[in-house]
């Protein structure tokens, strides 16, 4: 096969760099051909932190959120109200909540929605481990925080029926959030705001 570039390493990079989500081939030249104007260091420092992170960063044994410990720093900060778990669908998520800095409970991070169009159900998600969270005690609110979309809407009934029972108060972002947009699109004041002015989870 013949090669696109005059440099089999260089046509490496590129192929690598391009499989990242929203990175053509185009940019990946563009990033590649940048790197090796750099000095060496600086890229090497850059793959370097790369192979780390891979290697190093795992998932909060309690609310699935990035972690370099067992637990992540939200969950091993005692100053946070732990009786109010935060449901968000990402990490990229729990980073918009904390960047408004208008919340101080603890998060939940169920790892998506439920999309049945994309072969992703329930028992795919962080939904069993919410429940047998809130079961053990402790928790008095769940904040339901996910997308406003039908995607997220889904995921928040199916939430709030597998609650069941349980003694606890279940609420939702108040809607400045937009119909159809995701949390990560929505800027901090609104996303603040939303949080701040939620209401009680209606079916219906």
């Amino acid at each position: 096969m013949e090669r696109e570039y005059a440099s089999a390493l260089l046509e490496n990079a590129v192929t690598e760099l391009s499989r990242l989500p929203g990175i053509g081939r185009k940019t990946a030249l563009r990033l590649a051909l940048h790197l090796l104007r750099r000095d060496e260091e600086e890229s090497v420092a850059l793959g370097e932190s790369i192979i780390r992170m891979r290697r190093e960063v795992t998932y909060c044994r309690c609310c699935h959120n990035i972690s370099e410990s067992e637990l992540c720093q939200v969950c091993a900060d005692e100053r946070r109200d732990h009786t109010t778990v935060c449901v968000v669908e990402n990490v990229k998520d729990v980073i918009c909540f904390e960047r408004t800095g208008q919340f101080n409970g603890v998060y939940h991070v169920l790892g998506g929605l439920i999309s049945p169009l994309d072969g992703i159900g329930p028992e795919q998600l962080e939904i069993d481990s919410l429940v047998d969270r809130v079961a053990e005690g402790g928790v008095k609110e769940i904040i339901l925080a996910l997308s406003a979309t039908m995607e997220g809407d889904t995921t928040n009934f199916y939430i709030y029926r597998r609650m069941g029972t349980l003694p606890v108060k279940i609420t939702q972002l108040a809607r400045g959030v937009s119909v159809g947009n995701e949390i990560e699109y929505t800027d901090e004041i609104t996303l603040g705001r939303s949080l701040l002015n939620r209401t009680d989870f209606a079916v219906g």
